[in-house]
């Protein structure tokens, strides 16, 4: 090609970029009124009393919703979250690299953040209902289908706020992924449920900073730069450059994790069909990535003669995998003859009845509770992830706290590696007595100071008060302040506070510290 020929290959180039600058200008940049929007977004993204009254209620419907596992109630929560403002302040405070805007923004939304986390944990700590529920499971782990919800929501969100298209859709867009999350993040600091808490926190963060990049990403492409903003220094422009590589660095890894995770789980599902062949089909898949090992569920409806051995089938997950794994595998077996219409009712069948060998399980585990216990077997809350069971027990005549707990006990006898707990009514705490002119605990008061020890932890109740117990330490405590330290040793070994109380005899009757103590 002569130096003639790429000239002009180079000028039509030229010319083409211009064509589509020129109309990129006019068609796309144009018809916005960039101050206008500017003006509104700025107005609207700072710190104000009626932001943190909306943030608040949002918050506390959100998690109401999330205990009761109401997605009604989740929604209701994300038709009032104004957090759409300081998060498109953010967003569009980088794309006009806006120093002063981009920290009044960021401090709004941290304050809010902060408030909803605060409030949400407050309603959980004083909630009877403290279970981790499907809709708080789901919010614990960020996955491809978050990022893709956040996605979204911040390209819908941004273009109806350039576009002047209606605000309302776009605080239930952006608040659909990070009002729940924060709700979770205050139900795991209430419950000291650090995974459960770290896990939505993350899934807050990856969302967040999705939709602040997305929305920079939209309002760069609609015109808004940095003519638009106040003269900068180079300083503050660095300082700008660097939040949004340090934004981008903590996305791709959860990007990077996700992808690897959305893999493994193509693998698994890839490995079982291959094994166990075209006529099998595989209903159910489940690989929890916070297990160690990593654990695998799998559900697989296949011809009786196509049945593999569950350890074979896990070696060949751990060599595809390369990690260790414990496969938790359900096999349906089909009679010979069987074919794609019975394949589908045995589905359905196992869809609607829960006829897999782990929901027979869990039923009969529930069941089982329920009868020891005395309740139905729908209110027995089963946590398989954890291995736990949780029931309630209701009044049950002439029972006291010693028989409750001995029925958990017995409970917890009868299941497999099982954790079972037992909430007792509200009733008081048994007395504890001591002989005369002894200070130390014989076998019936430790019998009665541990079932006060257990009640109270099951009542989620941090402190008692000890009848007795001196403020301050004594040289010389006479016998009923000598008992009550006793009492309190044993307290403070078991996590639980103990608190000064009016003086009694030589029984002993604990009640909450947050009550005052009836003689």
């Amino acid at each position: 090609m002569s130096d003639a020929d790429a000239g002009r290959d180079r000028l039509r180039t030229g010319l083409a970029r211009l064509t589509l600058y020129r109309w990129w200008r006019r068609s796309i940049v144009g018809p916005v009124d960039h101050e206008a929007v500017v003006a509104r977004i700025v107005e609207d993204s700072g710190w104000s009393p009626r932001y943190a009254f909306m943030t608040m209620m949002s918050a506390g419907i959100a998690v109401l919703g999330l205990l009761l596992s109401s997605p009604a109630v989740v929604i209701g929560a994300m038709l009032i979250s104004p957090l759409m403002s300081p998060i498109l302040g953010f967003g569009f405070s980088l794309a006009l690299f806006d120093f002063a805007e981009l920290r009044r923004s960021l401090k709004a939304l941290a304050i809010g953040a902060a408030a909803a986390v605060a409030f949400t944990a407050l309603i959980v700590t004083i909630s009877p209902l403290q279970a981790p529920t499907a809709e708080i499971v789901a919010r614990t782990r960020p996955n491809l289908f978050d990022l893709a919800v956040a996605l979204f929501a911040a390209l819908a969100g941004s273009f109806a706020i350039i576009r002047g298209r209606g605000e309302t859709i776009v605080g239930v867009a952006i608040a659909t992924a990070l009002m729940p999350p924060l709700a979770v993040v205050g139900y795991g600091i209430a419950t000291h449920n650090l995974p459960v808490g770290a896990g939505a926190l993350a899934l807050f963060v990856t969302n967040f900073i999705t939709i602040a990049l997305s929305a920079t990403a939209m309002a760069r492409f609609y015109g808004f730069g940095h003519h638009l903003s106040r003269r900068q220094g180079w300083m503050q422009t660095i300082v700008l450059v660097f939040v949004f590589v340090a934004l981008a660095v903590p996305l791709g890894i959860s990007l990077n994790r996700i992808g690897r995770e959305a893999v493994a789980i193509a693998q698994a599902r890839s490995l079982l069909a291959a094994k166990f062949g075209e006529d099998a089909r595989v209903t159910q898949l489940d690989l929890d990535f916070t297990a160690d090992p990593l654990l695998v569920r799998a559900v697989v409806i296949t011809p009786r003669a196509a049945a593999k051995k569950t350890p074979a089938i896990q070696d060949a997950l751990v060599e595809t995998l390369g990690r260790p794994i414990r496969l938790d595998l359900d096999q349906i077996l089909l009679d010979p003859g069987a074919g794609a219409l019975e394949v589908q009712r045995e589905e359905l069948r196992q869809a609607g009845d829960g006829a897999s060998a782990e929901t027979q399980r869990m039923t009969a585990l529930a069941k089982m509770i329920a009868l020891v216990t005395g309740i139905p077997a729908d209110e027995v809350t089963i946590d398989r992830d954890h291995r736990r069971a949780t029931a309630a027990a209701t009044p049950l005549p002439g029972a006291t706290l010693s028989t409750y707990r001995m029925l958990e006990a017995r409970a917890t006898n009868e299941t497999d590696g099982w954790s079972v707990a037992v909430i007792p009514p509200q009733e008081p705490l048994p007395e504890i007595a001591f002989a005369d002119n002894v200070d130390t605990l014989d076998g019936p008061a430790q019998v009665a100071l541990a079932t006060t020890v257990w009640a109270a932890k099951r009542w989620n109740i941090p402190s008692l008060a000890v009848p007795g117990l001196p403020a301050e330490a004594s040289a010389r405590p006479g016998l009923t302040q000598r008992r009550a330290l006793e009492i309190a040793s044993v307290l403070r070994a078991q996590g639980l506070v103990p608190v000064p109380a009016a003086a009694a005899g030589q029984r002993f009757r604990l009640v909450p510290a947050t009550l005052d103590q009836t003689p």
